[in-house]
């Protein structure tokens, strides 16, 4: 028996008969003349040990088998440095393969078993309560983060402890009694503080024209009354308002009308600072409902004109980046004070669905109210047994307090209630453990709508699962494109993706002031918009997938076109560009934001940037560390000018991390071209010119991003087969197994037909095995 090392361990070549191609079949003597070497030096890869197996019977072990075909696919076989088999050889044994696994599924389907019960998380809270009851609520305050798994924040969510329980029964309170308009006990209030390290010298996108900083607050009123709005500004560590030299004003306004114009003075010489804002407060009356309040200074000529001549520069730290001009630190909001009634708001409007004209029909407007919001919060039909008890506490607090106030203990008491903390999915009723099964129109309706809007069903969906159509190929595709062309569902951008590309990790990264002198919050969110906007225009388009990867336009501002390097862009409002085919800007990799979450306070990291790509592009991540590795010292090789590729070479030396090293960093070195906030260079920190040489872990080399993106797309079906597993993941909310992997390959082969369009890997996951149903336990 012949055994050959390309693999990662040792395939006996009788498995070479699923070869077909008179090509394929010339490879055979080459193929065995790599076996002896490789197997005397036990050439491993990937950590597949195929000793044991039989591999006259792929059925008996298919997780491993679909372990070697992720292998082969990614080009990850043989190991670097050895001889390969050609394209032909690698597609052939693979197409066999895979063919292979697929079929076994075909009477056998695996479905893999979602957890019976899953909490809404804190981003599925705020959604929900937002097309439940019309109204936003930011939850920040209210609920706890949640933890991530397998790279999403929706898959570790089936616990409830009873801390987390208890902030549950406060945010039900705080949301009934905003929905409803009940007065608090007393005044109360918020505090919106604006990030310390956003810079305020020029127009802010969404406030007036003619301004310079400030912010733009959307806000819902409890009530119809008076509330103090109060504005403080930036200070530095000696209390004293920065940048206040001259007079300024201060604009505040409510729904796009002037509200008032302030004036801020510096204090006579000698005084300090602590009357400065002192009078930045108004008490103005303002009806129940959701609102816009702006704040921003009017800008002064002598302002503008220099900071058209002159580059962009942070201003917001008193030591490094002082700010020229005053800035603001926070709004308060504080009220209601002499309510005269709950308004007519969208949530009212939205909850009461009936009013009772006297006593004797709020019974029968109670149930109508309650039952309609039932059907929509807990996802299903309504029974009498799912009224009693919202009923029984309408009833207590409508004794004492009115019709209002007992619908508000009700609705309290539904967003307390498990059926609606819980996506609940039950096993039917005496199936065999182990078994296959399609879940039901009314479960299918929540995975629909929890996948593409991170929120409920809408009214016709549930419908439609009410009444056993939606399993319909043609209802579920039409149901799904609407659902897509709703802008509820930018949660595609705003979740998915930020979690998926790790763009949340902007919010704390703070690159060194030292080093990045010019980076500051604008250019953080400026990073972040850009990608979302880019994002949304492959989902809105219905783009090939690809273009994530190829594209070559962006958004930008003048903020960020600034810091690209890329002229003739003025004004904060984000614009779509297109680039020519040798920029260096365009897709993902090429993207302020994501080379900036890939990379250190005071450099770049080769290492991090190659693991994100082999993670999150190719979808073969490799091992973490062993816990003895040591962090690559930070000044090493300072005097000796050595470049991060010497650097680097401290860890692939090591026998301990060469392994990995000779994986992720070939691949991240390719993007050293762009610093650690993402700004073309030519030459690193040290004056060294820039070595962007790479290659990936199939053998490929190449030079610089564009390199890269040519070597990715080379072979197309991985990044789709990555992509296809993320949505699967983030649509079922739980890991993706090898039992999974035949319906990802259905995915990608019938997105590919549709030119990988967005909408068809969307579909495919919909229409995909794991989707529709589930295995019992």
């Amino acid at each position: 028996m012949y055994r050959f090392a390309w693999i990662p361990c040792w395939i006996p070549i009788c498995f070479l008969a699923i070869f077909s191609s008179p090509a394929a079949q010339q490879d055979r003597a080459l193929l065995n003349q790599y076996c002896v070497g490789c197997h005397n030096a036990k050439v491993h890869n990937g950590g597949i040990a195929l000793d044991s197996v039989n591999v006259d019977n792929i059925q008996q072990n298919p997780e491993i088998w679909e372990r070697v075909a992720r292998r082969l696919s990614a080009r990850n076989m043989p190991p670097a440095g050895l001889p390969r088999p050609n394209e032909i050889a690698y597609k052939s044994l693979l197409t066999g393969l895979q063919q292979g696994l697929d079929q076994l599924v075909v009477n056998n389907p695996n479905p893999g078993r979602t957890d019976t019960f899953r909490r809404l998380n804190r981003t599925e809270y705020q959604n929900v309560i937002r097309d439940l009851l019309a109204i936003d609520v930011d939850v920040t305050a209210l609920l706890p983060s949640d933890e991530s798994s397998h790279g999403f924040d929706n898959v570790t969510v089936g616990d409830l402890s009873p801390t987390l329980l208890e902030r549950y029964l406060n945010a039900a309170q705080a949301i009934s009694r905003r929905v409803i308009g009940i007065p608090p006990r007393s005044p109360g209030g918020n505090l919106i503080q604006l990030p310390p390290d956003r810079t305020q010298e020029e127009h802010v996108e969404g406030l007036p024209f003619g301004t310079r900083g400030g912010a733009k607050i959307p806000y819902t009123f409890p009530m119809d009354a008076k509330y103090d709005i109060q504005l403080r500004l930036a200070r530095d560590r000696n209390e004293h308002v920065e940048g206040l030299k001259e007079p300024h004003e201060v604009e505040l306004t409510l729904d796009g009308e002037r509200v008032k114009l302030f004036t801020v003075k510096p204090p006579p010489p000698g005084n300090d600072h602590s009357a400065a804002d002192q009078h930045l407060t108004i008490r103005i009356p303002v009806t129940a409902g959701p609102h816009t309040l702006t704040v921003s200074f009017l800008k002064k000529q002598s302002a503008l004109l220099e900071t058209e001549r002159q580059p962009y520069q942070a201003h917001f730290n008193m030591d490094r980046h002082p700010r020229p001009q005053p800035a603001l630190y926070s709004i308060s909001i504080n009220g209601p004070y002499q309510p005269t009634g709950p308004g007519d708001t969208p949530s009212r409007r939205r909850l009461f669905v009936c009013h009772p004209t006297n006593p004797k029909n709020e019974d029968a407007c109670a149930q109508q109210i309650l039952s309609t919001l039932l059907r929509r919060a807990y996802r299903r039909p309504v029974t009498p047994a799912d009224l009693k008890m919202p009923l029984q506490f309408f009833n207590n607090a409508r004794k004492e307090e009115g019709f209002d106030n007992g619908i508000e203990m009700a609705l309290r008491a539904v967003l307390v209630s498990p059926e609606f903390l819980f996506r609940v999915e039950q096993d039917p009723a005496n199936i065999a453990p182990k078994t296959a099964y399609r879940i039901s129109d009314v479960e299918l309706a929540s995975r629909l709508s929890f996948f593409l809007w991170s929120s409920i069903p809408d009214d016709a969906l549930l419908d439609a699962a009410i009444a056993g159509k939606l399993r319909t190929p043609a209802v579920l595709e039409q149901h799904t494109r609407r659902m897509l062309a709703d802008p509820r569902s930018n949660v595609l951008v705003s979740n998915f993706a930020e979690q998926w590309l790790h763009l949340r990790n902007l919010a704390s990264t703070t690159p060194d002031m030292r080093v990045f002198p010019d980076f500051d919050d604008n250019l953080r969110q400026s990073f972040l918009k850009e990608t979302e906007l880019f994002f949304e225009s492959i989902l809105r388009e219905d783009r090939n997938v690809l273009d994530l990867l190829r594209a070559n336009y962006t958004f930008i501002n003048e903020r960020l076109a600034r810091h690209y390097g890329i002229p003739n862009i003025y004004g904060s409002r984000f614009r779509r560009i297109n680039f020519d085919e040798n920029s260096n800007r365009g897709g993902l990799l090429r993207q302020g934001s994501i080379l900036t979450v890939t990379s250190y306070a005071t450099r770049t990291s080769p290492v991090i940037r190659g693991k994100w790509i082999l993670d999150n592009i190719l979808g073969v991540p490799p091992p973490p560390p062993p816990a003895s590795v040591p962090a690559l010292k930070e000044h090493e090789g300072i005097g000796k000018n050595l470049t991060m590729r010497q650097r680097m070479a401290q860890h692939r030396d090591s026998p301990a991390c060469s392994g990995c090293h000779q994986l992720m960093d070939p691949v991240g070195f390719s993007l050293e071209n762009y610093d650690g906030v993402g700004r073309w260079r030519s030459n690193d920190e040290s004056a060294n010119p820039i070595d962007a040489s790479g290659s990936l872990p199939d053998g490929s080399k190449f030079a610089g991003v564009a390199g890269l993106q040519q070597a990715l797309l080379s072979h197309p079906e991985s990044f789709v087969t990555t992509l296809s597993e993320k949505l699967l993941t983030y649509g079922l909310g739980r890991g993706v197994g090898s039992y999974d992997a035949p319906a990802v390959r259905k995915i990608v082969r019938e997105s590919q037909a549709k030119d990988f369009r967005f909408s068809s890997v969307i579909l495919g996951v919909v229409n995909s095995t794991p989707f529709q149903m589930r295995r019992s336990q």
